[in-house]
């Protein structure tokens, strides 16, 4: 059940935005998620979707997620879930969220998946990064702000998980030195662009097909970025379609030898998956920087 805590500030938040008095009648259980609770709502408003949490574990979660939605729903590309509200009541944070029905995926999916993400990608701004540091999984994901790429994805990107993983000794010193060996080659490896909005863990998790057929994304770690960053991120566990690539490369084509690119983007995405899981992810990362 949701907790009691919530309920009467969730009702509250629904009253405000539909102008009348609205009750939650039931509550689910929604998978998907390892970090948080999540349900779906059945209100005399109609469905909703909630994320909640202990406020104290991770402060202004929810709060920075809801930023990087209305983000990415401004530019109008994609679709978002409405945010309803987030706020803390008692012990927990909370994410209110439209409920996006499932539906299944038309022919023309992947070809539209890859042309609006394209088309997300050339939002763009004059310094990598972004205004507040959010969360990617559990982790805090610093965003300080940088004029050059290569210096974002070290500093900000690679350092940081890397320092991480050395205190929990999932990765030994000695290792450092194949890092060290990557940075001095990136920018002979990595293709100048500008900052391109990007979701920041596009994953196969963190999508969804609307009852309309239409692609929509969730649970952003928006900030920008070089957007090989988010193509990358697809081929993480197993890849998306050829299609999807495809409707992308049409739409904005990528520079030659993206494909090599991949696991030099993707050493980020391990590193927080070593720090949160450990494992086979280690060998992963090991078997990448080993080649510098």
């Amino acid at each position: 059940m949701l907790p009691v805590d919530l309920v009467t500030p969730v009702e509250l938040l629904l009253a405000e935005m539909s102008g009348t008095s609205v009750k939650i009648s039931d509550s689910v259980a929604v998978g998907g998620g390892c970090i948080n609770e999540a349900r779906l709502l059945k209100t005399t408003a109609g469905k909703y979707f909630i994320k909640y949490n202990s406020s104290a574990i991770f402060p202004g979660m929810f709060e920075k997620e809801a930023a990087g939605l209305k983000i990415l729903s401004d530019t109008n590309t994609l679709v978002v879930p409405e945010i309803i509200g987030s706020e803390e009541s008692g012990k927990h944070a909370f994410l209110l969220l439209q409920y996006i029905e499932n539906g299944i995926p038309p022919k023309n999916f992947w070809i539209e998946f890859g042309t609006e993400l394209a088309t997300l990608h050339r939002n763009t701004n004059e310094l990598f990064g972004l205004d507040y540091d959010n969360y990617i999984g559990s982790l805090v994901q610093s965003n300080k702000r940088n004029t050059d790429f290569y210096g974002f994805f070290i500093s900000e990107r690679i350092e940081p998980q890397l320092r991480e993983a050395r205190n929990k000794g999932a990765l030994s010193q000695s290792d450092t030195r194949y890092f060290d060996s990557l940075f001095s080659s990136l920018k002979n490896i990595i293709p100048p662009e500008k900052p391109a909005l990007i979701h920041g863990d596009l994953w196969s998790g963190n999508f969804m097909v609307t009852s309309g057929g239409s692609p929509c994304i969730i649970d952003p770690a928006v900030y920008y970025g070089h957007r090989e960053a988010d193509i990358a991120m697809t081929q993480l566990f197993g890849g998306f379609p050829p299609g999807f690539y495809d409707a992308y490369n049409q739409a904005w084509p990528m520079e030659k030898g993206w494909q090599q690119r991949i696991d030099v983007f993707n050493l980020y995405s391990l590193l927080v998956h070593v720090n949160l899981f450990g494992g086979s992810y280690v060998g992963q990362v090991l078997r990448i920087i080993r080649q510098f």
